[in-house]
């Protein structure tokens, strides 16, 4: 890092750091509990964070609104060990990858819906909500096939959305650098036992650099009917269109274009008594990507690909003597209609088990697991798991966990075919086993925890060749062990509305087996080695917030850079301006594909709130 850049750095935070404790002097409640503490994690045995013998940070609704993002994408680049690598800015594209794992690694859920991309992982970020209908969103790091299934090989995340809105609705106009512009438009009611969340949105941008324009289009609907037993309806639509310069091809393919469509429907019926939890759901996942190699020119190359995936699940738990017992199952079928990778089926069915055990005074807690899936890509599989967690005090807790997980290769992997790109229809699924031990202590205003872990893959899938001329295909590349730590602290300053800091650091190291390439598009060049961020949010005065975010990266060959954003929020009865500056340092930098990233840029969004 540049001697400029630090110092820029250095006068931020300190002049951020007075700003805040200026604003803190005037804050007179009490501390209170931290309201981490007291979320139930969305898995099997409905634990609350604190009790958890796993790595999990939860982003509430509160910190999104600190943070001063307007999108998840955004939001979720200030979580440690997470590597968001995006393609261009705004609703384009962006994959997420937890601890060294690739795009397709990492499962996203919606409501505990896993939403895996059969196509190809490049499209989950379609699936992200509107902020203002998330309640939260879990990230649980380490394998957590035995809780999710397959594909959660690295870890998943998990976005829970609201039952409801506190006001009538808000309206809000979005404007910013690089022609941006939007409106977004939330409204809720509540009759008796019933509640309503609507929302739509549009964000368009003329794009930072040539052919990187974009448009996107957004409905959410969120129901709830019957508080006591409740039936929950969820439809989310989002329609994109991009320019795509260099997103696939070599950095010469310019001319690039993309529509995505990404819908989700589903139905979940919460059953509970004084011991025990029951929710069946049925949903239906549709994506769509259409892809020009030349925009506007469909006749040189063009691919349409069309996935639908039907599933039925539930999941459940009953209080009993030795702990709690977590159990369910699903059954789904996966169909892609592509005029490049055809029309193909898949079938999955998976049971799992796991049996939480208290002893010792309930101090020390035991939880074998297995969960037995069926692709019928693979057969039956097998894939056990066990945590263990010590409460040292009512503060401080060890834990320890081990699973066994593993990834089917998407249709893209097997069938694609391009003038850059070969699929391999011989691809074995990839697997792995991850040990982690960690500690976490959480108190009325701050927690900390700390977690070693390490991940021994078999088969690893990535786009691979020894020429640069060559085609890249794709290949079981090598065995793959990835270690290293995870450090997160937060620290509040006094009450709820007090500023707060977050600091997170990730190390990791990867040693290949024996076979490496000399280009590779996902995996080799590319992973993080170390990852730092830091959040200074929180009130400044009576009505205004702010916040600042750092994130600095440094990856396996070397090469680094360090983003800053911050954002001010006024706020005047209804009314509320929200001004964000972003790269503040106008930094250079690429996170995948060589594809530049753009420069320093500000937006504006005035929102009204009903």
């Amino acid at each position: 890092m540049q001697a400029s850049n630090r110092g820029i750095i250095k006068v931020l935070f300190i002049s951020f750091l007075l700003i805040f404790s200026k604003g803190y002097a005037f804050q007179k409640d009490s501390l209170v509990i931290n309201e981490l503490d007291e979320v139930v994690l969305d898995g099997r045995l409905g634990q609350v964070i604190s009790k958890q013998s796993k790595t999990v940070e939860v982003i509430s609704a509160i910190d999104l609104q600190r943070s001063g993002y307007t999108n998840v994408v955004e939001a979720l680049q200030q979580v440690g060990g997470l590597d968001i690598r995006r393609r261009g800015f705004g609703p384009t594209q962006a994959d997420m990858n937890l601890r060294g794992g690739t795009f397709d690694q990492t499962l996203l859920l919606i409501d505990g819906i896993r939403l895996e991309d059969a196509q190809t992982g490049h499209h989950l970020s379609n699936f992200l909500l509107p902020i203002e209908v998330i309640e939260r969103i879990e990230i649980i790091r380490g394998p957590a096939a035995r809780i999710y299934g397959p594909n959660a090989f690295v870890g998943a995340i998990n976005i829970v959305t609201k039952s409801s809105i506190q006001n009538k609705g808000m309206v809000a106009l979005d404007y910013g650098s690089f022609g941006q512009n939007g409106a977004r438009l939330t409204a809720g009611t509540s009759v008796d036992k019933a509640s309503l969340i609507a929302h739509a949105s549009f964000a368009n941008s003329d794009g930072y650099r040539y052919n990187t324009d974009f448009k996107s289009r957004t409905v959410a609907l969120k129901s709830v009917f019957d508080s006591n037993h409740p039936t929950e309806i969820l439809g989310f639509f989002n329609d994109r269109k991009f320019g795509a310069n260099g997103f696939y091809a070599t950095p010469s393919a310019t001319d690039q274009y993309e529509e995505t469509q990404a819908s989700l429907i589903a139905i979940t019926h919460k059953l509970s008594g004084s011991n025990w939890s029951l929710n069946p759901r049925v949903y239906w996942r549709r994506g769509q990507d259409m892809y020009e190699y030349i925009r506007n020119r469909p006749e040189i190359y063009r691919n349409l690909h069309i996935a639908h995936k039907l599933g039925a699940a539930v999941d459940g738990s009953i209080d009993n003597a030795l702990g709690g017992l977590g159990f369910g199952g699903e059954v789904a079928s996966i169909s892609i209609q592509s005029n490049n990778l055809g029309e193909r089926n898949r079938r999955l069915a998976n049971l799992f088990i796991e049996q939480r055990i208290l002893i010792m005074n309930r101090r020390l807690d035991i939880t074998p697991g297995v969960v037995v899936n069926y692709f019928s890509a693979v057969g039956t599989k097998l894939y056990p798991g066990l945590d263990l967690g010590w409460q040292v005090n009512s503060n401080l807790r060890g834990y320890l966990n081990y699973g066994k997980t593993f990834r089917v290769p998407t249709f893209t992997d097997l069938h694609y075919s391009d003038r850059t790109t070969l699929g391999n229809e011989n691809l074995l699924p990839e697997t792995s086993n991850a040990i982690e031990v960690g500690l976490r202590k959480v108190t009325s205003n701050k927690q900390w925890s700390i977690a070693y872990f390490k991940r021994n893959s078999s088969n690893l899938i990535d786009y691979v060749k020894q020429d640069e001329e060559a085609l890249f295909v794709a290949q079981n590349i090598a065995d793959l062990t990835t270690e290293g730590i995870d450090l997160n602290y937060r620290y509040r300053f006094g009450s709820s509305t007090a500023p707060m800091l977050s600091l997170s650091y990730t190390y990791m190291t990867q040693n290949f087996g024996e076979e490496v390439f000399a280009f590779s598009r996902y995996t080799i060049d590319n992973d993080l080695k170390h990852h730092f961020t830091a959040q200074l949010s929180g009130q400044l005065f009576e009505s205004t917030l702010g916040s600042l975010n750092v994130k600095w990266i440094e990856r396996a060959t070397g090469r680094t850079y360090t983003v800053i954003d911050a954002t001010l929020n006024q706020s005047l009865s209804n009314f509320n301006l929200q001004l964000g500056a972003f790269n503040v340092l106008n930094q250079s930098y690429w996170e995948t594909s060589f594809i530049p990233m753009p420069s320093r840029n500000i937006g504006l969004n005035l929102s009204y709130s009903l």
